[in-house]
């Protein structure tokens, strides 16, 4: 079999596909690289791994740039992800599989995929999660839900630890520097959390009885249609803080959200977690989450 004329077919064939069909470049590309890497694969088990350096001669003179071995490899580990179980998704940009290729794990690759299309993430926005770790912070529960295709809601796509940027190395001695800290890099620290988050209001003023008390963080989340109450603590996660922050949801869930509105949820931020503590104490609509400054 002549690899070679099935290739070089191949990427004929998507060149006048994108100039006569513009509004399938993105899907064209994506099926041509992936056939190619597939030609590639069977190629190598015939000839050798040194038939790349060849190939990519051969078509960097017929075609142009763009056919280095590297990027040859590239499209051959592109379709031996997909035949391992990546999705292949023509929502994806090959700039978007361009980043993911390299991470190799199948199911955190799954989880960048999904967030992508149902989020429409751009590529410097993939990269900036990819470099903050945002799989590996993921709760292992939510992972493995995230393997069996099971369904995930909000809490489960919280990172812990939450990243929070401390641009001038200020000391947090107190929830008022952190707040201030967070405040700074409100839009970032919302991206952070997930998907979906909006602003509703710092330090909330609620009024129960004849007494005002302050949320630290009120939010919304779109995607989930609920209202997330925020509060944060710099000591280790104590029992007393679940009450104080039900509190805080069910005066939400009375006085501010509809009935169109899912039930608010709550997220503690503090700077350790107490597993055995949280065990005894655990309200499902509350999630726990160290902090990380960086």
């Amino acid at each position: 079999m002549n690899y070679y004329d099935n290739i070089k077919e191949l990427l004929i064939n998507n060149e006048i596909t994108k100039k006569v069909k513009n509004y399938s470049i993105n899907k064209s590309d994506l099926n041509t690289y992936y056939n190619v890497g597939k030609e590639l694969s069977e190629a190598g088990k015939h000839y050798g791994e040194g038939i790349i350096k060849d190939y990519s001669i051969r078509l960097t003179n017929e075609f142009g740039k763009g056919f280095t071995i590297s990027n040859l490899k590239r499209f051959r580990q592109f379709y031996l992800l997909i035949k391992n179980g990546a999705t292949l998704s023509h929502q994806l940009s090959w700039s978007h599989y361009s980043e993911l290729i390299p991470l190799g794990n199948i199911e955190k690759i799954n989880y960048y995929i999904k967030i992508i299309v149902n989020n429409s993430i751009s590529v410097r926005q993939l990269r900036n999660k990819i470099k903050s770790n945002e799989y590996e912070r993921l709760p292992l529960e939510t992972k493995n839900k995230l393997i069996n295709k099971e369904e995930v809601t909000i809490k489960d796509l919280v990172p812990d630890p939450i990243i929070i940027k401390n641009k001038n190395k200020i000391e947090i001695v107190s929830e008022k520097v952190l707040h201030k800290l967070i405040m700074e890099e409100i839009e970032s620290f919302m991206k952070e959390l997930g998907d979906g988050f909006c602003f509703v209001g710092s330090e909330y003023k609620i009024k129960i009885g004849n007494t005002y008390n302050f949320i630290d963080l009120l939010l919304f989340n779109v995607q989930y249609n609920a209202y997330v109450v925020v509060e944060l603590k710099i000591t280790k996660f104590k029992a007393e803080y679940i009450s104080q922050v039900q509190k805080y949801m069910n005066y939400i869930d009375k006085n501010i959200k509809k009935l169109t509105n899912n039930d608010t949820i709550g997220i503690i931020i503090c700077k350790r977690e107490n597993k055995y503590l949280m065990e005894y104490c655990s309200d499902t609509r509350i999630m726990i989450r160290e902090f990380m400054i960086i």
